[in-house]
């Protein structure tokens, strides 16, 4: 979960947020390199009283700073474009989950158990107990295997709104009249927090998402004893 001091992406629960993280740090290489060597190089012809006419009139040099650029951007695009199709890739989902989007909350439905589905509303302040996260925890958490594909699919019934959890690497956007889907992989048991995030009205900011990730035996249980 994300505090005031973490000036960093959220620690990676699913592979693929694994995967936007290295990408975002293999990018940030690469423009941290770019701005060190185009400052350095402003500065130098600022402070420099004499004009290098090689410089200022040079075939090469323009050669140069244009295929440099090019190469540079292959570099990013290339695994840009690999994240993309692994983000949209579907893979034999064990089990799928439906996100209904309201103002202000989120429903849930199990597609493969049809007695199981719930709403889920934040916590209010005044009935916070000392292990909640306000703002944060929700009175029906979505329980979820761990070491499984799932597949999600997203909808709301009013306005537009986005089911995002940083923490697994997804934000899909939930359109009324309109299904959207997407998948994870939970690598890792806890509980991990999200939100909408789409201005979908006054109380945008009080429809929280909770996945708690736990192993398959006991999510077989908790569908077992689910009222």
């Amino acid at each position: 979960m994300a505090t005031w001091s973490n000036l960093n992406l959220q620690n990676g629960a699913s592979p693929l947020m694994e995967q936007i993280i290295f990408f975002h740090d293999h990018t940030l290489i690469i423009l941290t390199t770019i701005t060190i060597l185009v400052g350095y190089l402003m500065i130098n012809l600022f402070f420099n009283s004499f004009i290098n006419r090689f410089l200022l009139e040079n075939q090469m040099i323009e050669l140069i700073w244009t295929i440099l650029p090019a190469i540079t951007l292959i570099f990013i695009a290339l695994p840009s474009l690999r994240l993309l199709y692994l983000l949209d890739e579907l893979n034999n989902p064990l089990i799928t989950l439906k996100s209904i989007g309201h103002q202000w909350y989120w429903s849930y439905e199990y597609s493969d158990f049809n007695n199981i589905q719930f709403d889920s509303y934040m916590i209010p302040s005044n009935e916070l107990q000392s292990n909640n996260f306000r703002l944060l925890d929700v009175d029906n958490r979505i329980v979820l295997p761990l070491s499984n594909q799932i597949r999600i699919l997203i909808t709301a019934t009013d306005v537009i709104h986005s089911w995002t959890v940083p923490s697994l690497g997804v934000k899909v956007d939930a359109n009324p009249g309109r299904l959207n889907q997407t998948n994870f992989f939970l690598n890792q048991p806890g509980i991990f927090y999200g939100q909408c995030s789409e201005i979908c009205g006054a109380n945008h900011s009080f429809m929280p998402i909770v996945i708690e990730s736990i192993s398959l035996k006991n999510f077989i249980n908790w569908i077992n004893n689910y009222n």
